[in-house]
């Protein structure tokens, strides 16, 4: 695992430069997320800016361009989608919350992605409503943006350690051909100092590594996110219903991330004699809005405006 740059640039290249310590690896993988969703987002703007899809708005007196407003809408993602997935995550932790409030700020109760996603779309769709611009236009480019940029938090994860990764996995490798590594993982030097003493290391306090290998969770949602952005990239040229790309990307998250959670560590509760993690009840919740809205698109008021 790499922290910093500095062990990064020191284990791959041997160099000595401590002037990269203070470059997390985390935080340059997140910044990449950002810029690639702001990119991805800019470009399918554009393109249905193009076809004359945001006519209906200019015409009506708006004068806002949508695509002019990804630096502000990225500003808003990031700032809405933080605090969201840490008051999500808190909910895992709501007795030690009652006692004491000032516990959401405990940086051991982590993030919770699908949580600061439904929050970061209800601000920027407030947002859009206020710009009145209609937000299911705008969601079908933001949707399929979103998955490089998850893929991108999600190597984050991975690279660093940061415990989200999945159960002990001591089974033989299905195929000899799979790099041990990909089929369970120790996660040495991992940041948040989890298992067993590495001896001889000098890696500050990044010197710990798991005791049995677990599922590299983190890679295997990014290596499965960015197949399912390439297969929603290629349909948003073919499908022109407002809201299917949407509803789309919906049932796909919502399905990975449902299945992931089985090989992943999380708490658990006890729903109608099923026991499930917060991640699998939410996806749940989101599969079912993305289904419901796939058949109820072709109804919606965008799909009748003109331009």
């Amino acid at each position: 695992m790499y922290p910093n740059f500095y062990y990064l640039v020191k284990d791959i290249l041997g160099l000595d430069l401590p002037a990269l310590k203070p470059i997390q690896t985390f935080g340059v993988l997140v910044t990449l997320a950002f810029l690639a969703a702001a990119f991805f987002l800019t470009k399918e703007l554009r393109r249905k800016e193009s076809t004359g899809l945001f006519d209906y708005e200019f015409n009506n007196g708006n004068k806002t361009i949508p695509s002019e407003t990804i630096p502000l809408v990225t500003l808003i993602a990031a700032l809405s989608g933080f605090v969201g997935a840490r008051i999500w995550s808190s909910f895992e932790h709501w007795d030690e919350l009652i006692k004491n409030p000032l516990n959401i700020l405990n940086n051991s109760y982590g993030y919770v992605f699908l949580g600061g996603l439904i929050t970061a779309a209800a601000t920027i769709w407030i947002y859009y409503l206020i710009k009145k611009i209609n937000p299911f236009k705008v969601a079908d480019a933001v949707a399929p943006s979103l998955m490089p940029a998850y893929a991108l938090g999600r190597l984050g994860c991975h690279f660093v350690g940061d415990g989200d990764w999945g159960i002990i996995n001591i089974n033989p490798k299905p195929v000899s051909w799979i790099p041990d590594w990909l089929w369970g993982y120790t996660y040495p030097h991992n940041i948040i100092s989890e298992g067993n003493l590495i001896s001889s290391c000098t890696w500050d306090t990044y010197c710990y590594e798991l005791s049995n290998p677990v599922y590299p969770t983190s890679f295997y949602e990014s290596i499965i996110i960015l197949i399912l952005f390439y297969i929603l990239w290629k349909l948003r040229l073919r499908i022109n219903t407002v809201g299917r790309i949407t509803s789309i990307y919906l049932m796909m998250i919502s399905i990975e991330r449902f299945f992931i959670e089985f090989i992943k560590i999380n708490k658990h509760y006890e729903v109608i004699g099923l026991s499930m993690s917060q991640a699998q009840l939410i996806s749940i919740g989101i599969f079912i809005v993305g289904l419901t809205l796939y058949f109820y698109a072709p109804s919606l008021k965008a799909n009748h405006e003109k331009g």
